[in-house]
């Protein structure tokens, strides 16, 4: 494919992690635009009229807008097979996305920026509580993940999973949770962080 490619990005966005991961994981040349989330860049005229959510990442293909990032990585996934995120077996794909989505339909949703503003600024949560919040939704999540990949073989190649769970690890990190209940999920992201297309995404070296 000819067509430029530019990600609307911001470094700390798990979604937008996730994007850039996938993007080095199939060795694809794009541009990264930030877009502060926290100078509130995603509330511009201009950014607006490229995602109407007002959400990072966006992914600017041609004169095309593609939005959200699983929908992005599924792109990627289609349209550049090499470096394959999903297994060839149909059961196995579908085990495989369903233990993303636990992550990014479940869990991210309701503990990203936008979500934790919410509870502080209009529902009038303390910070404390603020942290209890965000903190059951991880663990409840994690504790099911860990049962399921402790029960699996861990691949030597890095897949769909791995996009939006190391995402998800650096937060919890951020935010103290205690990754000692979850070793295999900590064993995974220690192998993944140690892969040059999740060190050339990881946020800090994107800031």
């Amino acid at each position: 494919m000819s067509k430029s490619i530019t990600l609307y990005d911001y470094p700390k966005s798990s979604a937008a992690y996730r994007v850039r991961i996938a993007l080095n994981l199939k060795d694809i040349d794009y541009q990264s635009v930030k877009v502060d989330l926290l100078a509130k860049d995603q509330t511009s005229h201009f950014y607006l009229a490229t995602n109407p959510q007002g959400l990072v990442p966006s992914l600017v293909v041609g004169d095309q807008v593609i939005s959200q990032s699983l929908a992005i990585i599924e792109w990627l996934e289609e349209t550049y097979p090499l470096h394959p995120l999903l297994p060839s077996n149909p059961i196995e794909k579908a085990q495989l996305r369903a233990q993303s989505y636990a992550i990014v339909a479940d869990t991210h949703p309701l503990n990203n920026l936008r979500v934790l503003n919410y509870l502080v600024t209009e529902l009038g949560h303390d910070n404390t509580e603020k942290m209890a919040w965000y903190h059951h939704w991880i663990k409840l999540t994690f504790a099911a993940l860990e049962v399921q990949l402790s029960e699996s073989l861990l691949s030597n190649t890095a897949n769909l999973l791995d996009t939006v769970l190391v995402p998800q690890v650096f937060n919890a990190h951020r935010f103290a949770i205690d990754m000692t209940p979850y070793p295999t999920i900590q064993q995974r992201v220690d192998w993944c962080n140690q892969q040059p297309a999740f060190e050339k995404a990881h946020p800090d070296q994107c800031s």
